[in-house]
């Protein structure tokens, strides 16, 4: 169960909020996430960052916004501390998985809102 100091912990999606955008809240959710990503086959993506991470932090604004450029994309935000099981195999932060009809596709390493863009362009 969580409580309000874990909720402040993770990226505040703020205003750049949209209805494809959201963040894993724990193992069990992203075990969802990950469940309805394979069983509706529509494209995603998984930004795995953590709130530690200086680079996650200068990335994830601009995730948001991208959200709003790639309606047909689901995006997810999954913190690796908040999602340990999950994300074990998670080894750098951020990592970008892309997802199109169920199955992983591609995976980028570190931020770059350019690349980033370029990659969610690919797959939308």
């Amino acid at each position: 169960m969580e409580n309000e100091g874990d909720k402040e912990e993770r990226p505040n999606l703020g205003s750049h909020s949209h209805g494809n955008l959201v963040a894993a809240s724990g193992d069990e959710n992203l075990k969802e996430i990950f469940h309805h990503i394979r069983t509706s086959r529509a494209p995603a993506v998984i930004n795995y960052g953590a709130s530690w991470c200086h680079v996650c932090s200068q990335i994830f604004p601009a995730f948001c916004q991208l959200s709003n450029k790639f309606p047909k994309l689901s995006f997810v935000y999954a913190d690796i501390d908040e999602c340990p099981d999950t994300t074990k195999h998670i080894r750098y932060t951020p990592t970008f998985h892309f997802y199109r009809d169920g199955e992983r596709v591609d995976e980028m390493f570190g931020a770059g809102e350019e690349r980033l863009h370029d990659r969610l362009w690919l797959h939308s």
